[in-house]
């Protein structure tokens, strides 16, 4: 994998495609990292509902929808789903008696947590089979690349610091 079959814009697709593939690889990995009964059962909707609610707490259904890609409709039975496991709670917004805010429970939150330690020890021993340098070039162009995603999208949150949540800009 040679360096200058990427250094053109004739390039971009290619690396577009070998990111693809990383992350199909990476939901692979991943999609037995999973804690008890309730867990079992989370689809990917779910799992990235409560990553939205984790960086926007207290937003309500519309803006859950628009960050997910999700129908309103589907955004609340995502919601009712969350609910009767236990992870989000729903409230009348304080600015609105129509909106509903919706906030991580912190079942929710240690559910959260126990998904991403488990996504990070998983990655972390494949990552040990790769020399420091690999790493090191990796972290930086995995860096760059969440940069260049967050600057298409002004709505965006800062990509998570290492506990997983958003960092203060």
């Amino acid at each position: 994998m040679g360096v200058e079959r990427f250094g053109s814009d004739d390039g971009l697709h290619e690396v577009a495609r070998i990111v693809r593939v990383a992350v199909d690889v990476l939901d692979g990995l991943w999609t037995n990292t999973h804690d008890g009964p309730s867990a079992a059962s989370m689809s990917a909707s779910q799992l990235r509902a409560l990553t939205v609610l984790d960086r926007h707490e207290g937003i309500n259904l519309s803006r859950l929808g628009a960050k997910t890609g999700a129908a309103p409709s589907s955004v609340s039975r995502l919601c009712d789903r969350l609910e009767a496991l236990g992870f989000v709670q729903r409230s009348s917004s304080r600015s609105s008696r129509r909106e509903v805010e919706l906030w991580l429970t912190s079942q929710g939150r240690s559910h959260l947590e126990r998904m991403r330690a488990g996504r990070e020890e998983k990655l972390a021993s494949v990552l040990e089979t790769m020399t420091p340098d690999a790493r090191r070039g990796l972290a930086e162009g995995l860096e760059v690349l969440c940069a260049a995603v967050l600057a298409g999208r002004p709505d965006a949150s800062s990509p998570p610091g290492p506990s997983g949540t958003a960092h203060s800009a």
